[in-house]
């Protein structure tokens, strides 16, 4: 591989980062983006950096709409990040978000099974580091945690890709179909990474676990790389409309009732991911590229929610809607962006969500998926209670909780701006985003009955928010922690692991002494047998000797006849 693939270029910098005062740090990771952006546009469709290792042909750059949309977007929010973390001096942390975003990148842009191996497990390893900076306790088990179910994500991916080689002698990353026992272990890993239902709660776990700037990056990269293995290895996948009409969903129900507002943004993600599956799973074009342009403006507005999130956290020390309210008053600007951030994912008209989330509605309605549909409208309604409305309200401007925090630092305003900008433009303008999808656009957000269908019910969700306000179901005001599927291994396995020891133990001493008892009583009966005077003590004739050699060579003689 080429020192100039995009991939590269960022592993690159980690290494030179190892050696680099902390200045020079923050500056390389605002540079490197930018030089991976370049590179991405140099290449020309097509596959290229082809290497040949133990008789296969690795692809680490293929260049099509689909890979570069995704390495589109991996690029400006890595540069954005940058730009919002520059006051970091962790160099653990600067390094793996180094690897992180190159490995994300080196990911959409694999040409097969294998460099798409190596990139997944690389994603999995560099991103727990954003956790594990944070260096207490808690963040050391959660990012274990993490890693164990990101490493078994890999695990499943090579154990269908190897299943897959045996079935078909190929390693080409193309559509794959749930059609084998191996398709069905790659599908599986891809849908961990997806955050798929009972498959999900590592993200609600880890997500609020990272550093500051950390969680910002983690919301980036993981997840949106497994949107595309799937949009590139399963789309049209029919089951996929209803997992991602469940992830949607179920996602509402969730976040509402957290009290800390990074896990309430991680669950928001969850449902976001669900309208990209949904439309993966349609498999259409328009649907695909809905799915490709909600991925795209996703990782804007919910970056920029993260962001928010993480300048309250600094400033305050705390995520928790219970001790936050009246910041607006001296943190203006990060109110504002804040506002942007919701809009755009509440798909309110001129915002980045709107021009995508429409693409897979209209997509679903003409397909004749109306579960998913409705699903994802209900979906649309809960986001906006739950992160467009209530964070916000909550943080900004209700109930004064008498924090005057300074506003963001100037690098962090300066990310929050650029990125709600972003948002603004691709709301106005979406051309330029239409024109970087895989499949041609014929489609136009802003007609009459979008936006009326839209306004009506961003009005009917804002109605339904005071509604619920008003009855007190919208309160999480108690520092509890909701386990999810996390209650598996978090709670029960904990509690249920004394007693299994136990079991264990008893199982085997019983087994250790069946065997003690056996080999005792066979030697009381070699001992019976051989002590002076028994029969294999005495003295045997030679004729008695001829007579069982010939028995012996009968029997064999009969043995080999049969």
């Amino acid at each position: 591989m080429s020192l100039f693939a995009p991939p590269a270029i960022y592993l690159v910098a980690a290494l030179i980062c190892c050696f680099l005062p902390r200045r020079g740090r923050a500056v390389l990771l605002l540079a490197v983006p930018v030089a991976g952006l370049v590179s991405i546009f140099s290449y020309a469709p097509g596959v290229h950096e082809v290497v040949q290792v133990l008789g296969f042909e690795l692809s680490f750059v293929r260049m099509d709409g689909m890979a570069r949309t995704f390495a589109v977007i991996f690029s400006i929010a890595a540069a954005l990040a940058a730009l919002y973390a520059f006051h970091v001096h962790d160099r653990l942390e600067q390094i793996g978000t180094l690897v992180y975003a190159g490995s994300a990148i080196g990911a959409v842009l694999a040409g097969d099974l294998i460099t798409l191996f190596l990139w997944w497990e690389a994603t999995a390893l560099a991103s727990v580091f954003l956790m594990w900076a944070r260096r207490t306790t808690g963040a050391m088990a959660t990012g274990m945690r993490y890693l164990i179910i990101q490493v078994l994500s890999g695990v499943l991916l090579l154990t269908g890709l190897l299943l897959h080689y045996y079935d078909t002698g190929s390693i080409a990353f193309d559509q794959l179909g749930v059609v084998s026992p191996g398709t069905a272990f790659i599908f599986v890993a891809f849908g961990i990474k997806c955050a798929f239902p009972l498959l999900h709660n590592w993200l609600a776990d880890a997500y609020p676990a990272g550093t500051i700037t950390g969680t910002v990056v983690l919301s980036i990269f993981t997840t949106k790389m497994a949107v595309y293995a799937l949009a590139r290895g399963y789309a049209g996948t029919e089951m996929l409309i209803w997992i991602g009409s469940v992830m949607a969903l179920s996602a509402t129900f969730l976040a509402v009732i957290q009290n800390d507002l990074r896990r309430t943004l991680s669950y928001s993600l969850i449902g976001q991911l669900g309208f990209m599956v949904v439309g993966v799973g349609i498999g259409s074009e328009l649907a695909l590229n809905g799915a490709m342009a909600h991925a795209f403006c996703s990782v804007l507005y919910q970056g920029l929610l993260f962001m928010c999130m993480g300048t309250v956290l600094y400033r305050t020390g705390t995520s928790k809607a219970s001790e936050l309210g009246g910041l607006a008053r001296t943190m203006p600007i990060t109110a504002a962006c804040c506002l942007v951030g919701a809009a755009s994912i509440s798909a309110v008209p001129l915002f980045s969500g709107f021009v995508s989330k429409s693409l897979t509605l209209s997509a679903a309605a003409y397909d004749g998926h109306y579960f998913a549909w409705y699903a994802l409208l209900i979906a649309s309604i809960g986001v906006l209670c739950h992160t467009a409305i209530r964070i916000p309200y909550t943080v900004f401007f209700g109930e004064d909780s008498g924090k005057r925090p300074a506003e963001a630092p100037v690098h962090m305003r300066a990310a929050m701006i650029v990125t709600a900008a972003l948002c603004v433009v691709i709301g106005v303008y979406p051309a330029p985003l239409y024109a970087l999808l895989p499949f041609e656009v014929d489609y136009s957000s802003y007609t009459v009955a979008h936006l009326l269908t839209q306004l009506q019910m961003l009005a009917f969700a804002g109605l339904s928010y005071i509604w619920l306000m008003r009855r007190g179901l919208l309160t999480a005001d108690k520092d509890v922690m909701f386990l999810d599927t996390d209650i598996v291994y978090r709670r029960w396995l904990p509690a249920a692991l004394p007693a299994v020891s136990s079991s264990i133990t008893a199982v085997w001493h019983a087994f250790q002494n069946l065997c003690l008892g056996a080999l005792s009583f066979a030697y009381q009966r070699v001992e019976k047998v051989a002590a002076p005077g028994a029969i294999l003590a005495q003295g045997w004739s030679v004729g008695t000797m001829m007579f069982v050699v010939i028995v012996v060579m009968a029997v064999l003689l009969f043995a080999n006849l049969l």
